[in-house]
């Protein structure tokens, strides 16, 4: 095999993306159940990936996240509670694989060119906010950028490869976040299985971010009880299970009646649907399966009437005080109370560029 460096690195700046976390509104988990979802991008926390062209290839760890020298056990075991076995480099290694094999298969030429990835986040671990996905967009918009072929890739097909990039690493996961962090804004996606075989992507509509009423996120700065969210119910709804099918297309459904209330301002009704939404993931999950931790994000909400649910599988929770500003700071003590982290949702808009758009279907 030729191990020559590659011919002398292309002259320029580096390429920079930025991708934000993820916030489910409504209709999720049945985005794995071939449901409907309504998701948003949330500006309050992001993840970034550079490259630089360079003469090698190289994945550049993060000093934290990917920290292999430590102090001493202590220190070693003290890392391993707050960030976990698995940093960043493993999901760039494996979006540049995925994507490399869908060019090679659909006939497009990439240039010889190296470079150097390396990344940041300071989305929170274990929240449920797509921390994970959004390294891995970010890296995937860098690579479309660098081989110039962003107008090659369909937006529709994009949130496929960066969910291939972490199935490829074990991580189980359905599309409603890649969705949002390709698309960003505020998105409704409709994953009927029809169409998903068809075209091999779900229908994706943006949505106004204007429409959507004041929000709040809350999440715990050190998860320690999770659960096990996806335990039983996959196995269950593959078995033909009638009360989780049934459920999961009630689930399903909320975030069709969602679009039509975001649409309407039909504040009220969002607000029994978000509501609707965890009490039927609680019934086919289980509190165990959830967590109390996370319930108690959820209770937290509702004990001072606002309308509450998981952002995700559990770690964060997206709420809406129907009342405003005076429940929004009833909200506030009672989160300080708890030991939970409350801050307002901000929103960011759909940043498709042009390119991006012109490969839109239809």
């Amino acid at each position: 095999m030729d191990e020559s460096p590659s011919p002398s690195p292309r002259k320029g700046n580096e390429i920079e993306h930025k991708v934000y976390a993820r916030a489910g509104l409504l209709g999720n988990p049945s985005d794995v159940y071939y449901g409907r979802t309504i998701s948003f991008s949330l500006a309050n926390f992001w993840a970034t990936v550079k490259l630089q062209p360079s003469h090698h290839l190289i994945i550049t760890p993060h000093p934290t996240h990917d920290l292999v020298q430590f102090s001493g056990l202590d220190h070693l075991v003290k890392r391993l509670q707050t960030e976990g076995y698995y940093g960043g480099v493993r999901l760039l290694m494996s979006i540049c694989k995925i994507f490399y094999n869908y060019c090679n298969v659909n006939n497009i030429e990439l240039s010889k060119e190296n470079f150097t990835l390396s990344y940041d986040t300071n989305i929170p671990r274990q929240t449920g906010l797509s921390g994970s996905s959004a390294i891995v967009c970010a890296a995937l918009n860098c690579l479309l950028d660098f081989y110039r072929v962003r107008h090659l890739v369909k937006v529709e097909i994009r949130p496929d490869l960066i969910l291939s990039a972490e199935k490829e690493l074990g991580i189980i996961a359905g599309l409603q976040d890649r969705v949002a962090q390709v698309y960003g804004g505020l998105v409704y996606m409709d994953f009927t299985k029809d169409h998903l075989e068809k075209f091999g992507h779900g229908v994706y509509t943006p949505m106004d971010i204007s429409l959507l009423p004041p929000l709040q996120l809350i999440y715990a700065e050190n998860p320690s009880d999770s659960g096990k969210v996806h335990s039983t119910v996959r196995k269950r709804w593959l078995d033909g299970d009638e009360f989780i099918v049934s459920s999961m297309v009630e689930v399903a459904d909320l975030a069709l009646q969602g679009q039509t209330a975001i649409l309407e301002k039909d504040y009220s009704k969002l607000a029994d649907l978000m509501n609707r939404n965890f009490d039927l993931r609680r019934s086919m999950f289980g509190d165990d399966a959830l967590g109390s931790l996370n319930i108690e994000m959820v209770e937290v909400a509702r004990r001072v009437g606002a309308a509450s649910k998981f952002t995700g599988s559990g770690g964060a929770v997206v709420v809406f005080c129907p009342d405003g500003p005076s429940q929004v700071k009833l909200l506030e003590d009672a989160c300080k109370e708890a030991g939970f982290v409350i801050q307002p949702v901000k929103v960011v808009p759909s940043y498709l560029n042009e390119d991006d758009l012109k490969t839109l279907s239809g």
